[in-house]
């Protein structure tokens, strides 16, 4: 595999933010490193990212990408592939996502029997589906006795429902079980909260859709190598009709300001850097004798994005199709493999040691230059 600019091997992360049936874009993403040899050290992954990577570092390498293939078949019902012209793909959409809200997703969720607005105070009353199928299907795709050797890391996000506090559960401090991956999911009104311990869970998406920053505070000082795969884009165009305006609120609430806040730390340890390196060039009581971040780690993210695909609708996210889930994978593929083609990792730098390289092919971005398709 490439190395970095100081010719070390980095400790390679894939970092998979929340989307629901988006998800299927981190399919491809994975296999396009696996293919190139970037086989992860350390999955993170918010709500179906979490669920994605606990069936990744649940199982062996050789046996990750069959695993997570079988995963999404099991949460999606096999007449669903259908070959139907870009025009009639936002009928077929709706049509898929109706289905998935009214009788929910195989192995995956199911609705109450009962209206929750109408059932007794109670786990019942407080969504619409019931997420049991879930833990059966991680326990029985996901070794989490092997997680919990800590060989490969596991990290997921989810948010503490008393006081809203973003949680990161890690397996190399937490005992980890379907439960975790389970409530990183456990996004309202539509899922329960998840029960851990004494206390209870909803998604992490909740409060931020993407555990990049989790990743940060976590991380010894090893060099990093971050494969940060979004699922939804915080820019876009100005909606024209109420579909679209739907689709651009999820897309603004989901995105969670990834991009801002990861160059706010970026910046924060390259300052803290600076300052260590060169002690002289800051003379003032203001400034602490020692930062909150680390600054000896070297650092590169690489960040790809989903775009939508012709045809979405405002439920793009709950729309489980098997076609959909192949043409979201073969988007995740395509972008991951010209990412990993690109490797910017590997080009020369101006002396700091973390660095966040945006890269939109179809629709990521590279060191903030916007590059067009035939790029």
């Amino acid at each position: 595999m490439a190395t970095t600019r100081r010719n070390k091997k980095p400790k390679v992360c894939l970092v998979l933010q929340g989307g629901g049936a988006l998800g299927a874009y981190h399919i491809g993403a994975y296999q396009a490193m696996k293919e190139a040899g970037f086989e992860p050290d350390w999955f993170a992954g918010i709500s179906i990212g979490a669920l994605n990577c606990a069936v990744l570092a649940g199982n062996t390498p050789e046996d990750r990408l069959g695993k997570l293939e079988t995963f999404w078949e099991r949460i999606s019902r096999p007449d669903t592939d259908a070959h139907i012209p870009n025009s009639l793909a936002m009928a077929f959409n709706t049509m898929s996502a109706s289905s998935a809200l009214m009788f929910g997703q195989p192995d995956f969720f199911t609705p109450r029997p009962v209206n929750p607005w109408l059932a007794p105070p109670g786990e019942a009353a407080t969504s619409f589906y019931d997420t049991s199928p879930l833990f059966t299907t991680l326990a029985e795709l996901a070794d989490f006795d092997l997680i919990n050797q800590n060989k490969t890391r596991l990290t997921v996000g989810a948010t503490r429902v008393t006081d809203g506090e973003l949680v990161f559960f890690d397996s190399k401090t937490d005992e980890i079980a379907p439960a975790h991956a389970v409530a990183s999911g456990s996004l309202p009104p539509g899922f329960p909260a998840t029960q851990i311990g004494e206390e209870y869970f909803w998604d992490g998406g909740v409060v931020s859709n993407t555990p990049v920053n989790g990743i940060l505070d976590l991380a010894g000082d090893e060099e990093l190598l971050i494969f940060m795969v979004d699922l939804w884009n915080a820019n876009g165009e100005l909606p024209k009709t109420m579909s679209e305006v739907l689709w651009r609120e999820k897309e603004i609430q989901y995105a969670s300001r990834t991009s801002e806040h990861v160059e706010a730390l970026i910046a924060k340890r390259n300052l803290d850097h600076v300052l260590k390196t060169t002690p002289g060039l800051v003379d003032s009581a203001q400034v602490p004798d020692v930062t909150t971040l680390k600054a000896g780690k070297k650092i590169d993210i690489v960040h790809i994005t989903f775009d939508p695909l012709e045809g979405h609708i405002p439920l793009s996210d709950a729309e489980f199709s098997r076609r959909s889930i192949r043409l979201r994978r073969e988007c995740g593929y395509n972008d991951m493999k010209q990412a990993l083609e690109e490797s910017p990792w590997t080009q020369p730098n101006e002396g700091l040691p973390c660095h966040f390289h945006r890269r939109k092919f179809e629709g990521c971005w590279i060191e903030n230059k916007k590059l067009d398709k035939a790029s």
